[in-house]
């Protein structure tokens, strides 16, 4: 056995103890150690020594030299026990009853297996033949609309009256199509008017299905004739398309490589599990 690995097994013995009983106190009771029974001490410290040999067991095999765990995976082990107490100040004074503070327990989180291999281009491959749907951009259309509401309650949102508000809107546009920002300011009855009428860049099945079914029948920069849904009466602008489209491996290959690699983390984190409840053979990787 290296210096390095009985160095780690020593610290292990060591600091690990207090904190991993802490963890597994937090895990079982939702309680600090300090505030269980004496049974529930017996089987936290239990659980605590079980993962600690497994640990030392991962610790000393081969594989594990000078393998340190990600950032990501300690920030997230340390909010999962900090957010079991109500502020930071709580929180500290649980380690330090145990004899613990949060570089101690950085310092133990540390030493947690977290190999990053290396995906291979044939696998990154494989992944992007074998999905290729989540690799398509589908068509969007870029659409501004004007909305006059139908509401029975006020005579000038009557349906009638509505109807005849948008069909002068609509006359002024067939003039002067550029207004239609400042007409739908001036005019619409949606959030939208605040920003011109801009719904924004929209694929198809986002708006309601009399609108949808008008704007993907429409060409670029054409301004709709009057469509009614049950909100009201409006007029739509398809001021862009963008076509669909099929991102390309090379452009998609970082996502996947990212997608691979969360694979690989959680599967070991799953036989990480399922090993705490089968004991293995020393200094074998389960």
């Amino acid at each position: 056995m290296s210096v390095e690995q009985k160095c780690l097994e020593t610290v292990a013995s060591t600091a690990d103890l207090p904190y991993a009983v802490l963890r597994s106190a937090l895990e079982l009771f939702e309680r600090a150690p300090a505030e269980l029974t004496d049974a529930e001490r017996i089987q936290a410290e239990r659980q605590a020594e079980r993962v600690l040999e497994l640990e030392s067991r991962i610790l000393s095999a081969r594989e594990a030299i000078g393998v340190m765990a990600g950032e990501d995976e300690v920030t997230r082990a340390m909010q999962e026990v900090r957010a079991r107490y109500e502020d930071d100040d709580s929180f500290r004074a649980a380690l330090a009853e145990n004899g613990l503070n949060e570089e101690t327990v950085n310092t133990v989180l540390d030493k947690v297996v977290a190999v990053d291999d290396e995906i291979s281009e044939v696998d990154i491959g494989l992944f992007y033949h074998e999905h290729k749907t989540r690799f398509v951009q589908p068509e969007k259309r870029e659409v501004l609309h004007i909305l006059i509401t139908v509401n029975e309650q006020f005579p000038e949102n009557s349906r009638d009256q509505a109807l005849a508000r948008i069909k002068q809107i609509a006359q002024r546009l067939a003039q002067k199509p550029r207004l239609f920002e400042d007409l739908a300011t001036r005019h619409s009855e949606c959030p939208t008017a605040m920003d011109g009428g801009k719904i924004g860049a929209v694929v198809r099945g986002q708006l309601y299905p009399e609108l949808d079914k008008v704007l993907f029948e429409m060409k670029q920069d054409q301004i709709s004739g009057i469509v009614e849904s049950e909100m009201g009466f409006h007029l739509l602008w398809c001021k862009s398309i963008t076509t669909a489209k099929t991102v390309s491996l090379k452009k998609a290959t970082p996502q996947i490589r990212l997608i691979l690699q969360d694979r690989i983390r959680e599967s070991r984190r799953r036989n990480w599990i399922r090993s705490l409840q089968k004991p293995t053979q020393p200094g074998a990787i389960s």
